[in-house]
């Protein structure tokens, strides 16, 4: 979940302290907000980065905290595309322009997000390339930082996703047109990633399984692009939906994006993480205990409840260690 606390991509006590109580709360894997590639990657002003080397010694502070506390670190590697370059939610979340601290955004193609807003600038060859050497420098600053685990972001409207669903991709070279046109700089940058991150560290894809919208998307395409991605060393799919466009009509409803994740895990073979409205510990334990998907991915509800996973495991009659600070707190079972 993005914070949008940071200043020039640094973190800071916030991020300790946000992402460090969430490894208190119990859980495995701690995947941090989305952190922009590059400076034009960022969706506001106030996103975390990782486009340069400074920002190495605070990501490992934090890292090293949630190492310490038994949960693993992961980090989110996002470039926002046309999506970039707006205020933060409580700043009204508009376009902001380059007088007022804004930039120039990119994309595959020159359309906006809001047909309201400037258009973005269309990727050329030499914009593509600098694309993939950021990510390629952001994954090993990701691991200096002590991450164990890249997830790349391509769901959500972000610069992948753009690319990828024929709404937003109007490009008439090898990065459009076709299906495996749209897909080729997620593939690209997938084997860039694999190339630098070791084999025995797990590497994720976030993907929107459909844009909810005729002529878009669909969770067919994910299905093959799953495949793609496994054939080059990715080992699970974070399945989210929607993002790429302003109006899609989306059922929103516990686990409505569940499915997805059931689908792409029993047609490719490959692991997939469930979001999306899971607020509950038996409704996590029945997806993943009914083989709907292979773990649960929550966003809002650990904001909400920080030590959910402590919960959880009580709630589920599962044994978990309490840190020591806070065991005199640990619910005990009933003596019968």
């Amino acid at each position: 979940m993005c914070e949008y606390s940071s200043q020039d991509g640094f973190a800071n006590d916030w991020h300790l302290v946000h992402l460090g109580s969430r490894a208190v709360g119990g859980a495995g894997l701690i995947i941090s907000e989305a952190a922009a590639v590059s400076p034009e990657g960022r969706i506001t002003p106030d996103d975390l980065g990782i486009w340069k080397d400074d920002h190495i010694v605070g990501l490992r502070r934090i890292t090293d905290f949630i190492a310490s506390q038994g949960s693993v670190a992961g980090i989110q590697l996002a470039h926002a595309g046309r999506k970039a370059s707006h205020a933060s939610p409580w700043k009204g979340g508009a376009l902001v322009p380059e007088t007022a601290g804004g930039w120039p955004t990119v994309a595959p193609s020159a359309e906006p997000f809001i047909d309201t807003e400037a258009a973005p600038l269309e990727l050329d060859k030499a914009g593509i390339e600098k694309v993939r050497v950021d990510f390629r420098e952001a994954t090993r600053r990701s691991l200096e930082a002590g991450f164990q685990v890249i997830e790349l972001h391509a769901a959500h409207g972000y610069l992948f996703h753009e690319f990828l669903s024929p709404l937003s991709n109007h490009r008439t070279d090898e990065y459009g047109g076709s299906f495996e046109n749209r897909c080729r700089l997620l593939l690209e940058v997938t084997e860039d990633t694999r190339a630098v991150l070791p084999d025995h560290l797990p590497l994720l894809v976030r993907i929107s399984a459909t844009d909810w919208t005729e002529g878009g998307w669909t969770i067919d395409d994910s299905i093959v692009l799953a495949n793609l991605l496994k054939e080059r060393g990715v080992d699970l799919i974070d399945c989210s939906t929607g993002g790429n466009v302003p109006k899609a009509d989306i059922p929103v409803g516990p686990g409505y994006q569940v499915p997805f994740a059931t689908r792409v895990r029993e047609e490719t073979g490959l692991p997939t993480g469930a979001v999306g409205m899971i607020t509950t510990a038996a409704q996590a334990e029945e997806i993943v205990a009914k083989g709907q998907a292979d773990l649960v991915l929550l966003a809002r509800e650990l904001l909400r409840d920080p030590y959910f996973p402590l919960h959880a495991a009580h709630e589920l009659g599962a044994e978990v260690k309490w840190p020591v600070q806070y065991e005199r707190a640990q619910p005990r079972p009933e003596k019968r």
